[in-house]
Order: structure tokens, then C-alpha cells, then sequence
């Protein structure tokens, strides 16, 4: 009796052995990238973050009148409507947004695009779990592999006015780097696979040496899993190494943790300006999105 059973834990053993998924699997990498830490850490009730959803809802006829450096929205307009309005007439309109809102000071105030067009993550889901795999054969978070296939190139393959192209938007230098081929008659920045190694060498060896090492000069701790470690790493990713210090140069006296993600949303330096204070707005907002449109009705 007694070898029977330790006959059959022994064949437990081995069968577990062959179905247990590895730690660097599909399903645990999903579970890592999820919206979870957003959550817990308040930052879905962030007036960056809600706006940035809204407008990955908005239809492109339509545009939200917002304070930049907050924003807050101040009202939903049709968007040829606000851009075509002559400077004169805007600023009396802007007059009486200030008045409305009690604004005493003067901020500037945009009209910004809805993309829902652009934000089309039902079309990215099948190549998350992908994107995720792939970065983790390269030893590298797979959460970075979602947050770039979430705000870079979601609905199309297509090419940034700099220049990036692929699911990953690389530059060509960057994709050269790393072996792709970029040359009149082929381009492997398209290629999936291709791409996303690329991506996750950039991460691996210059993104995340360079996010510790300025870190470090600041005298900064962090923590390599920490959201907002991975979010100051994106910043490199899409602004580049010196543009992000730079800008981390500009702030005077730098908070700890995501205390200095929220300070950069509104500092400018360099080459970092709007749309690299955007960056991890974008992010955020994305996985927040992702959660609620694809992860959460898959879950049910």
C-alpha cells in the first residue's frame, strides 16, 4: 500500500512538471501587466488619467476644452466648431471659461482631438499575450511589451512624423541597432517578432541602465518593479535618455516614487515637451481602458 502511494505522488509530481505553466509564461506575464497596481494606488482617480480615457472615447468631430497642465476639462465641443474660431472670438470664449470655473490665474487652455479611432485596443488584444512572450524570452518585464503595443501603434502599422514605424514604432537607427534589416526593399520593423526584440534590447540595454543611473545621481531609491520606475523607463523610451534628463534636471527638488512622474507631466525641457509629458498619462489611461474593454469581459 505504502509504495503504491508514493508511487502515485511521484507520478503527481512528474505530470505537474509538464502542466504547471513556467514563471515566465502567458498567463503570469498577463497577470504582472495588469490594471490592478493602477487601482490600488488611486491613480485611475487622477484628472490626467480620466481625461486621457475620455479622449480614447471621443470621436475626432469632437474635441475637450481642458487647463494643460491639470487637465481639467472644461467643456466638450465640436472640434471644427473651436478650431475654426477666430483668435479674437476664442479669447472671449476662454474669458468666460475662467469666469465659469472661477480661473484667476492664466493657464493655458487647449482644445484637444478625441481618438477613439486611434485607440483601438480590441484590434491590439491578440497580440499582447504576444508582445508579452516575447519580451520575456529577452528577460525583460512583459509589462513594457503591452504598455508600448497599447499607445504606439494600436489601431494600424504605421509611420510617426520622426520617422518610428511597427507595432513597436522604432526608429531605424534604433532597429539597426539590434540587427533588423531597414533598407529600400525590406523592413523588419514590421515584423512582430522582429520588432519586439528590438524593443525589449532598447529596454534591456539602454531604457532601464540609464533610468537607474539618473536615478542614482539624484539620489532617488527605487525599485525595479515599481510602477512608477517602469513609467520613468517609458519616459526614456519615448522622449530618449538625454531629453528625459534634462527634464529631470528641471525640477528643482525631485519627489520620490510617482511623486516625480506627476512632476514631470508638467515640466519642459529640451525636446520634452507636451507629448513627452503626455507619455505616461497615455500609459496609464491605456491599461485602465484595456482592464475594462478586453480584460475584464474575458474574465467573465
Amino acid at each position: 500500500m505504502r509504495l503504491k502511494i508514493i508511487y502515485s505522488v511521484l507520478v503527481l509530481t512528474i505530470i505537474s512538471a509538464f502542466t504547471e505553466p513556467e514563471s515566465g509564461s502567458t498567463n503570469n506575464a498577463n497577470n504582472s501587466a495588469s490594471a490592478n497596481e493602477i487601482y490600488d494606488l488611486g491613480l485611475h482617480e487622477l484628472p490626467q488619467v480620466i481625461f486621457w480615457r475620455k479622449i480614447m472615447n471621443l470621436h475626432k468631430d469632437s474635441c475637450l476644452v481642458n487647463v494643460h497642465h491639470s487637465r481639467t476639462i472644461l467643456a466638450t465641443m465640436h472640434a471644427g466648431t473651436w478650431y475654426g474660431y477666430q483668435p479674437e472670438f476664442k479669447g472671449k470664449i476662454l474669458d468666460s471659461f475662467k469666469r465659469i470655473h472661477n480661473i484667476i490665474d492664466s493657464p493655458r487652455i487647449v482644445g484637444t482631438m478625441g481618438k477613439s479611432f486611434f485607440y483601438n485596443f480590441e484590434k491590439v488584444a491578440p497580440n499582447i499575450p504576444l508582445g508579452i512572450s516575447e519580451f520575456e524570452k529577452n528577460g525583460v518585464d512583459g509589462w513594457y511589451a503591452k504598455a508600448i503595443l497599447l499607445i504606439e501603434s494600436p489601431n494600424q502599422l504605421q509611420k510617426s512624423p520622426a520617422g518610428a514605424y511597427g507595432p513597436f514604432q522604432l526608429m531605424k537607427g534604433v532597429a539597426k541597432n539590434y540587427g533588423l534589416k531597414v533598407n529600400k526593399k525590406i523592413d523588419e520593423r514590421k515584423n512582430f517578432n522582429r520588432s519586439a526584440y528590438a524593443a525589449s534590447m532598447l529596454i534591456k540595454s539602454i531604457c532601464i541602465p540609464y533610468a537607474k543611473m539618473m536615478l542614482d545621481e539624484k539620489g532617488i531609491a527605487y525599485n525595479e518593479k515599481d510602477l512608477w520606475f517602469r513609467l520613468f523607463v517609458m519616459h526614456i523610451y519615448n522622449a530618449g535618455a538625454g531629453n528625459v534628463k534634462l527634464a529631470l534636471s528641471a525640477i528643482p527638488q525631485p519627489s520620490p516614487g510617482m511623486g516625480l512622474i506627476q512632476q514631470m507631466w508638467v515640466t519642459s525641457a529640451g525636446r520634452f515637451q507636451t507629448s513627452s509629458q503626455n507619455y505616461s498619462q497615455l500609459i496609464l489611461a491605456a491599461f485602465l481602458e484595456y482592464d475594462e474593454r478586453i480584460d475584464s469581459k474575458s474574465k467573465k
